[in-house]
């Protein structure tokens, strides 16, 4: 644990009334969030539940959890979304919002970072997280991102990330599509989609 979790931990939740939350079962509070909403708090603890200040804390850090695991699959899109977790902070500490209308805008930031398909900001032919990927870090350019994609999965054999070989004929694909400068870093965002593997 972070921390500020461990503390979290250690200072809301008594290890002897510990029971299982039915509404976790192996969800995560960002998955629950997704799945739930701001209903999702309900199934925080008692102890978590009865303060604001924990609650938010509790979401921010899971938040936070996940744009920094799933970085690597989308860089652009994780770095815009923990811009907006970093306002949603600020203006919490500022209580520059009421409670209400932040838990709003946390609950809707937590569903993009757990389920970036739910965001609006993609055209409709962006239908994979692999697409998205593409299409966010080749400057949200549509015809190149869906060129590029058809080309990898025409392109991509079985076990090549593990094969100089196939290595190097993914490299000569993807360079038809992106700058030199570029190839390493669109390289190393496609060998992290579990579409392309």
């Amino acid at each position: 644990f972070e921390p500020s979790m461990r503390h979290l931990i250690d200072t809301y939740i008594d290890a002897q009334e510990s029971k299982k939350i039915s509404g976790f079962d192996d969800l995560t509070i960002v998955d629950l969030l997704v799945k739930k909403g701001a209903g999702a708090i309900e199934d925080l603890p008692e102890g978590i539940k009865k303060n604001k200040n924990a609650i938010a804390e509790t979401i921010e850090n899971n938040v936070r959890k996940v744009i920094i695991d799933e970085a690597p699959t989308n860089p652009k899109y994780f770095e815009k979304m923990s811009v907006l977790l970093d306002e949603l902070i600020r203006e919490r500490k500022e209580k520059a919002k009421a409670y209400e209308e932040y838990l709003a805008r946390i609950t809707e930031l937590a569903k993009r970072v757990g389920d970036p398909g739910t965001d609006s900001a993609y055209p409709s032919t962006m239908k994979t997280s692999a697409q998205r990927a593409l299409y966010d870090n080749l400057g949200q350019d549509e015809p190149r991102a869906l060129r590029l994609h058809d080309t990898i999965m025409h392109t991509k054999r079985d076990d090549w990330q593990g094969n100089i070989f196939k290595i190097r004929e993914m490299k000569k694909a993807i360079r038809q599509h992106v700058d030199d400068n570029d190839l390493e870093t669109i390289y190393d965002l496609i060998k992290n989609q579990k579409e392309y593997r």
